[in-house]
């Protein structure tokens, strides 16, 4: 072969290798070419998680020149429509709008799931938090953090705690407690949040960590006595009430999760146009008052600042979930 036709060779394997790599960015960069776009909450209508993502869809489709349409998924803690959405195209027309459950709780309590819940998707933005609240029944002779731990030493097994069910959020935190502390209680599930603060607000149960927007209106109309916050700062609605920290329990930071996910190997440009979207639509006064109506706090971020808090919270609650013995329903 003459230099001329190694020269010539060398330049069409160039241009050809160019168009090889150049086939990705073109694809992401045609997404969504008006195609509709699948937002699946692996929850029933109706929660924040529903609410929310609904928001966030209104104004993600106008964005993308196309349609976003809700997809409830419900079932096994969140872990069927997360499974759902593993298994789709990696083509940025299915979304995940989900939380802490499915995503670094669930996984450790069910054994095997038909899905990876981190290298099963691409992180795309934390859309915001909850924060709980410790709280009691106004009859309730707790006044503090450390009247509840000190009865739970004194008579182990005899106080109840309720929570939306096994392998919620509300559990893991009580069962934090407990290992943090020595205490015993006894976990009483109920179908949903809702029901597990009724019967708290009753007596029928001691204690319970409730999200804060369902227990505030409780707690300020003096029906609840809240005994600290989970978050790492006091709320502004609740000033004089201390956080687990400044109440003597060290790492005790726990806030509920709502994030977007996709399924794995979707082109980064589609994740970063996502993540730039939604950021835009959780500035929209719209959503942050629907946000504040909720009890979230609105976050955003990078993709790789939501992988490494659900990495994080992975790693956590696996290790409360394996020292406790936690089990499925």
């Amino acid at each position: 072969m003459s230099a001329h036709d190694f020269s010539a060779t060398r330049r069409r394997l160039l241009a050809a290798l160019g168009v090889a790599l150049a086939a990705g960015p073109a694809l992401a960069q045609e997404w969504p070419g008006g195609k509709t776009i699948t937002y699946v909450v692996p929850y029933p209508p109706g929660g924040s998680t529903d609410v929310l993502g609904r928001s966030i869809a209104q104004r993600l489709g106008p964005a993308l020149g196309t349609t976003v349409i809700v997809d409830n998924k419900p079932g096994a803690t969140g872990t069927i429509g997360a499974a759902f959405v593993a298994r789709a195209q990696p083509d940025g027309y299915t979304l995940l709008g989900t939380t802490i459950g499915p995503q670094a709780i669930a996984p450790h309590l069910m054994g095997k799931l038909p899905y990876d819940p981190i290298a099963g998707f691409e992180p795309v933005i934390t859309l915001g938090t909850i924060p709980h609240i410790l709280v009691v029944g106004a009859g309730q002779p707790f006044q503090g953090v450390a009247d509840l731990v000190a009865a739970g030493k004194a008579q182990p097994g005899k106080l109840a705690y309720a929570s939306g069910g096994n392998g919620t959020i509300l559990q893991m935190q009580a069962e934090l407690l407990q290992q943090q502390t020595g205490a015993r209680f006894i976990h009483v599930p109920y179908k949903g949040d809702t029901p597990a603060l009724q019967d708290t607000l009753g007596g029928q149960v001691q204690f319970m960590f409730a999200p804060a927007a369902a227990a505030l209106p409780h707690v300020q109309a003096g029906k609840l006595r809240a005994l600290a916050v989970t978050s790492a700062q006091r709320l502004p609605a609740l000033p004089q009430v201390p956080t687990m920290g400044e109440a003597g329990l060290k790492d005790f930071v726990v806030e509920q999760w709502h994030a977007v996910f996709v399924p794995a190997r979707t082109p980064a440009a589609i994740v970063q146009r996502l993540n730039a979207e939604i950021a835009k639509a959780l500035k929209d006064p719209a959503v942050t008052a629907l946000a504040d109506k909720l009890g979230i706090t609105l976050v955003g971020g990078t993709p790789g600042q939501l992988a490494a808090l659900q990495k994080a919270d992975s790693t956590k609650w696996a290790k409360v979930i394996r020292d406790g013995n936690i089990k499925a329903d």
